[in-house]
């Protein structure tokens, strides 16, 4: 009888070691689901602020002395845009960019219309966008040669573009007539020159009248 009472409880303590076990296994898998589930919502979110993050609208722009890009940076405040900077792979020195030189940098490249100055900045995506304010500065009446190098390399198709310039004097007709042309893509809006001084209501008053 004592040897049976043993076995009973051997059998017992056996059965309840299984069922700790079987409790601390089934614990553990709900505290790694629980946790697969966090991981995978937060995933999620962060997705969804990804694609809320990106706007619409994008300002592009190349700017050799800062002028353009003070411009850009306005504009792309008034239409809470992106920006992208176009950046030459060979930045240009003072002495490049010298207007009476015609041994120049940016001479010979303006004298040369098949000229295509490297960008250096890494490519951008333009999926998403339906607005593209594209700004350069003027150089010898056009537009500068890496701005041709920009709008060759980019399918504008479903999306509004709408040139500015910065310049002292020469309009912005013949350089977007050219850009528009080489795109080959995209609707162009007739663009606007601007001084580096622009203030901020003067581009508002632009940026509105687009949509009038």
């Amino acid at each position: 009888m004592k040897k049976f009472r043993n076995t009973v409880v051997l059998i017992m303590m056996v059965c309840l070691v299984f069922g700790l076990a079987a409790c601390g296994k089934n614990e553990n898998s709900e505290k790694m689901d629980a946790d697969a589930r966090q991981v995978s919502q937060e995933n999620e979110s962060s997705e969804e602020e990804q694609q809320t993050e990106k706007k619409d609208t994008l300002v592009v722009y190349f700017s050799a002395t800062g002028t353009t890009k003070g411009v850009a940076e306005k504009i792309a405040d008034i239409t809470d845009a992106d920006m992208y900077e176009i950046v030459p792979a060979d930045p240009y020195s003072s002495e490049d960019l010298e207007y009476g030189n015609d041994n120049s940098r940016t001479s010979d490249e303006m004298n040369d219309p098949a000229a295509r100055p490297e960008i250096g900045s890494d490519k951008i995506s333009l999926e998403g966008y339906s607005e593209l304010y594209i700004g350069y500065p003027i150089w010898w009446g056009e537009a500068p040669r890496i701005m041709s190098t920009f709008v060759e390399s980019y399918d504008f198709n479903g999306i509004t573009v709408i040139p500015f310039c910065t310049s002292g004097g020469s309009g912005i007709e013949k350089s977007q007539e050219q850009l528009e042309k080489q795109a080959g893509s995209g609707t162009w809006l007739p663009g606007r020159r601007f001084s580096g001084g622009t203030s901020d209501s003067d581009l508002k008053d632009w940026i509105h009248s687009l949509n009038e």
